[in-house]
């Protein structure tokens, strides 16, 4: 059987020599959550499981298993051998993302946890392995109902309704393994400055080193343009490569450097990646957005990150790179990959593409009325920005979106303020939107959401100067502004479709719908952005350009000549 997904799963850190554990996984619910107690995951323990194949959700059809329902527990378990030739070396066993709490075993021995349903985990398995056949097992603890996670668009009643989808419990990203060497890197973050031009390369190594080697050479297509040398005296060090080639990643050129990165010691050689990265600045004016110092209108689209046989998960690496490309036929140059942290394959091609995105979190869920579930939010979120941090398409971060009252009560300002401050003092070289759409409390831009239909009054509210939606809850600071949500035009041949008000009754009236709305945001010269609800329908919420299934419901270079008109606020 082919292995699925069997690209690696993390792009800007490469190693030749890994083992791809996707495929038949033994798989079980455990709704009472007793599990752990009866002892799933020993051995030696017989369970009456069924196969499921990893990395897609339980809910999925591609699973095997398409079971939409609520699972409070489900467990995996998968026999490993091991390759002879690691021997001698440490193995790290990875999970892509598992939503939502994670408890791993080996061998029956307890290697550690993780809570979040979107960020990456490792452990350091070596001292639990044997030769011949090796048990991996997994719990994953997901509550979607709890009010204590973030779920995103995961619905919370049994049936799909609204903008609200199908859940996705347990592994949903690829799990691997790999061999290394005590001193290895565990961690590379890349900030580039395009007028020296030079790329500063922070290597955090798994342990505390002395004296060890970190070297990094950098290339563009295929001929070395600088490299740099640092000795290490902890577990981070910064190495910083004058680069003899300025070659700037922009909207639609996403012209990317190739980086090699050796570690070595006395020994020699004990680990080598492969990474790379792209040169560019973003940067905010009192209207524009500016990137490598020129004004670029953001013309994106919402990108929910939904699958119709995958759920969470892309069927496919060609099919993530398939929604870039779609989009950009559309006219697009980027997206808002909403309420949900992408993997980082997606990343990868809109690098490639020169795609531009916000990455955001999916807080939908949570009570944030309760100073608490800052705990429960925080620690996932700064994972993902760590993350992400040197992709060059991520160009803001955006961690709330549209934080409404729960019941009566008011978010907890105190959450998104800090949020905000912990994610400028990690990042500090892109925007931060604190909550998309509403209610602002400290932000580096403000954003709106807003569906009226009827083009007229669209445009009485939006053609001109700063229009601020909740006024008693979020004045306007004089940020630079955009509309990040509009539209949302319902066109569906199914029954029961749900989307923004009265669906246009012809194709001709949906384009001019869709011209009227998006020509009053490009023409107000105070809207530095638009973000269009959105790229494809998913599940009952029909109003995408495009089918669940992919296929454009009409001519693309209708919307690709509206999207690209020049803006009123372009250079």
């Amino acid at each position: 059987m082919k292995i699925p997904r069997n690209e690696y799963p993390r792009p800007q850190l490469v190693r030749n020599d890994w083992l791809n554990l996707n495929g038949h996984w033994d798989y079980i619910v455990d709704n009472a959550c007793n599990g752990e107690e009866l002892e799933y995951y020993k051995p030696e323990k017989k369970l009456n499981s069924r196969p499921i194949l990893v990395p897609f959700c339980p809910e999925s059809k591609l699973s095997g298993i398409g079971d939409p329902d609520f699972k409070l527990c489900v467990w995996y378990r998968k026999e490993v051998e091991i390759p002879a030739a690691w021997a001698g070396k440490q193995v790290i066993l990875h999970f892509g993302a598992v939503d939502y709490e994670a408890r791993v075993w080996i061998n029956g021995h307890f290697v550690g946890s993780h809570r979040g349903g979107y960020t990456p985990f490792s452990f350091d398995v070596t001292p639990h392995l044997k030769e011949g056949k090796n048990l991996i097992a997994l719990s994953a603890y997901d509550d979607t109902r709890s009010g204590s996670q973030p779920v995103g668009k995961q619905c919370t009643g049994y049936y799909s309704s609204g903008c609200s989808y199908t859940r996705t419990t347990g592994i949903w990203q690829t799990v691997w393994m790999e061999p290394v060497e005590k001193a290895h890197i565990e961690q590379v973050k890349i900030k580039t400055n395009i007028s020296l031009p030079s790329a500063v390369v922070t290597v955090r190594l798994a342990k505390y080193c002395a004296g060890v080697t970190v070297s990094a050479k950098a290339s563009y297509d295929g001929k070395p343009t600088g490299e740099a040398t640092a000795t290490a005296n902890g577990m981070t060090t910064t190495l910083t490569i004058p680069l003899s080639e300025t070659h700037l990643w922009e909207v639609g050129q996403g012209r990317l450097y190739d980086l090699t990165l050796t570690v070595s010691d006395a020994s020699g050689v004990t680990d080598q990646v492969s990474s790379y990265f792209g040169l560019r600045e973003v940067a905010l004016t009192d209207r524009k957005f500016l990137l490598n110092g020129k004004s670029v209108f953001g013309r994106w689209v919402l990108d929910q990150g939904f699958y119709p046989d995958g759920i969470y998960t892309a069927p496919s690496d060609e099919a993530l790179k398939a929604d870039i490309v779609n989009s950009m036929a559309l006219g697009f140059n980027g997206a808002r990959l909403h309420q949900k942290i992408f993997e980082p394959r997606f990343l990868y091609w809109a690098d490639r593409l020169g795609y531009l995105c916000w990455g955001e979190h999916g807080n939908w869920g949570l009570r944030l009325f309760e100073f608490e579930q800052l705990g429960n939010f925080l620690p996932e979120w700064c994972e993902s920005v760590e993350r992400d941090y040197s992709h060059p398409s991520i160009i803001g971060w955006c961690p709330f979106n549209e934080t409404w009252d729960w019941n009566g009560s008011r978010q907890d300002d105190r959450i998104l303020k800090i949020v905000y401050d912990t994610t400028k003092a990690i990042d500090d070289t892109r925007p931060v939107i604190d909550t998309s759409g509403n209610f602002h409390v400290d932000t580096d831009i403000y954003d709106i959401h807003e569906y009226d239909q009827n083009v007229t009054t669209f445009a009485e509210k939006l053609a001109k100067g700063i229009y601020i939606t909740f006024k008693d809850r979020q004045p306007y600071g004089g940020q630079p502004y955009f509309v990040s949500e509009y539209g949302g035009i319902k066109w569906s041949d199914k029954e029961g479709g749900w989307g923004y008000g009265d669906a246009p009754a012809t194709e001709e009236a949906f384009i001019a719908r869709y011209k009227g709305l998006t020509e009053t945001l490009l023409n107000n010269p105070d809207c530095f952005a638009f973000c269009y609800t959105q790229l494809y329908d998913v599940e009952q919420e029909q109003n995408g350009l495009m089918t669940y299934e992919r296929t454009f419901k009409f001519d693309p270079k209708i919307f690709y000549d509206i999207n690209t008109k020049k803006a009123a606020v372009e250079d």
